[in-house]
């Protein structure tokens, strides 16, 4: 149920970083690190959840790792288990109570999840399970699957978590701790990444990202397959799959390796800074022009952009400055806190560009309104001519599955061609990398990414426009 102090949003968005740690006398310790190495992924809100002897303590609240926890809380919430979250921000749902993990109690226990992903059956159930009386606290669809999980047609099944599972349609990689173990989750396509590591004494550890085994000194294993349950506990690693075979078709989010993932963190069987110098290599191949200088767009062009740089053969060069105490624009819940952050956070160096010809790259553009401050900066600090390249295609559709472009109407390539938007974007020329050079670049087979932001293929069948969803009856965040 809305609480009426919650303004309402009806866009989705989310994206979020998951830690996990069973049998460590400094599990919560370690899951502070692992969060806290996952910043990237989520700067609104964090939360851990430890288990000591049979009960489940939880802490979350708004704000970043460093600031939601101390040296106290910590010791407060000690045990030989955790599950950690980082949030990604939003509008609509900035607020404590929709802060993960989100911890309750019914009759199989106390239970507590952590979720990246976004589940688009999600308003379908919460209204199905409110006809009947359930109660929800949060605007998350996360909670549906608690009360799924507490339903009695799940909880006398022989597997109440599998069962649970298979009714959800979506993107979900999960995290549960319950009193006595913790089962890892991923969908049946895979879409959000989710992986194993191992420390030195043989407890094994489950991230989002790889970038997190790593600062907590964890050997990377393996990933969680799609649709498989991964449990660790007293008997250490075990795993299921809560499908059958034939339901399990990878669709691995591009997306991940474009933006979002850290260039340290190896994401779907491939290093992801890696991945972004093959498309800046690409992207020169495909789209050469004539300039005195290649400059990124930072932080997450920097990869691109030596890669362009490498095989154009031009000099690569610093063209901003970067704020560190500024978080990433393109999470930023409004326009407006997009703008100023992009302001706050770059700044011309203006000996660099005055007078030459730019070639910038830029790892993707979405609503096109920061870049386009970007670039006018460029001007005025005095650029001769600007360039501007993108490593990846045109995002011309929604996305259903947890990145913050679910209306397609406010994205700059929608209904645009690539010379009006580089007419809306006031640079002397434009490219995109192509599709097919992107999906080159990658290591899997192309049929194995989603890649539905770019060219409009759905992993599975969604239902459109958005409203149709049911999202604006309920604003469905994390």
């Amino acid at each position: 149920m809305t609480r009426p102090d919650m303004p309402v949003d009806r866009r989705i968005k989310e994206y979020c970083g998951l830690f996990g740690i069973f049998g460590h006398p400094e599990a919560v310790e370690l899951t502070y690190l692992g969060i806290y190495a996952q910043q990237h992924r989520g700067q609104e809100s964090a939360g851990i959840c430890s288990m000591r002897g049979e009960r489940l303590y939880r802490h979350a609240a708004l704000g970043l790792v460093t600031q939601v926890f101390n040296r106290n809380l910590l010791s407060e919430l000690r045990g030989d288990a955790a599950i950690g979250h980082v949030r990604y921000s939003t509008t609509g749902s900035c607020h404590d109570v929709n802060s993960q993990p989100m911890l309750v109690r019914y009759a199989g226990g106390q239970v507590a999840v952590a979720h990246n992903g976004n589940l688009i059956n999600a308003a379908e159930l919460r209204a199905s399970y409110e006809a009947r009386g359930a109660i929800f606290q949060t605007t998350s669809d996360t909670e549906v699957i608690l009360h799924l999980l507490a339903s009695p047609v799940h909880c006398e099944s022989a597997d109440p978590l599998a069962s649970v599972l298979r009714e959800l349609r979506g993107a979900f990689s999960l995290i549960f701790i319950f009193p006595d173990r913790i089962e890892a989750v991923r969908d049946v396509h895979g879409l959000r990444p989710l992986c194993i590591g191992r420390l030195d004494n043989g407890t094994y550890v489950v991230a989002s990202e790889t970038c997190a085994l790593d600062i907590v000194e964890a050997t990377y294993v393996r990933d969680v397959e799609p649709g498989e349950i991964v449990t660790l506990s007293d008997a250490r690693l075990s795993s299921r799959q809560f499908t059958e075979p034939t339901a399990i078709r990878p669709a691995y989010c591009i997306f991940e390796q474009v933006y979002f993932a850290d260039p340290a963190s190896n994401v779907f069987g491939q290093n992801v800074h890696s991945f972004r110098v093959a498309t800046g290599r690409q992207l020169a191949r495909e789209a050469p022009v004539e300039a005195d200088l290649v400059i990124p767009v930072p932080n997450c062009a920097r990869c691109a952009a030596i890669g362009y740089g490498r095989e154009s053969g031009l000099p690569l060069d610093r063209g901003f400055t970067t704020s560190h105490y500024i978080g990433r624009s393109f999470i930023m819940p409004t326009q407006d806190q997009r703008d100023l952050t992009v302001k706050m956070k770059l700044n011309v160096i203006r000996e660099v560009v005055r007078d030459k010809r730019l070639i910038v790259v830029e790892d993707s553009v979405v609503r096109g309104t920061t870049t386009r401050g970007k670039m006018g900066a460029l001007r005025k600090a005095g650029a001769k001519e600007v360039h501007l390249r993108v490593a990846s295609p045109p995002i011309r559709h929604s996305c259903y599955f947890g990145i913050d472009f679910p209306d397609k109407k406010k994205l700059a390539a929608r209904n645009r061609t690539v010379e009006e938007i580089r007419d809306y974007l006031e640079v002397d020329s434009l490219a995109y990398l192509s599709l097919d050079g992107m999906l080159n670049c990658a290591q899997q087979v192309a049929g194995n990414y989603c890649t539905a932001c770019f060219s409009g293929d759905y992993p599975m069948e969604v239902t459109c426009p958005v409203e149709k969803l049911g999202l604006e009856k309920f604003p469905l965040h994390k």
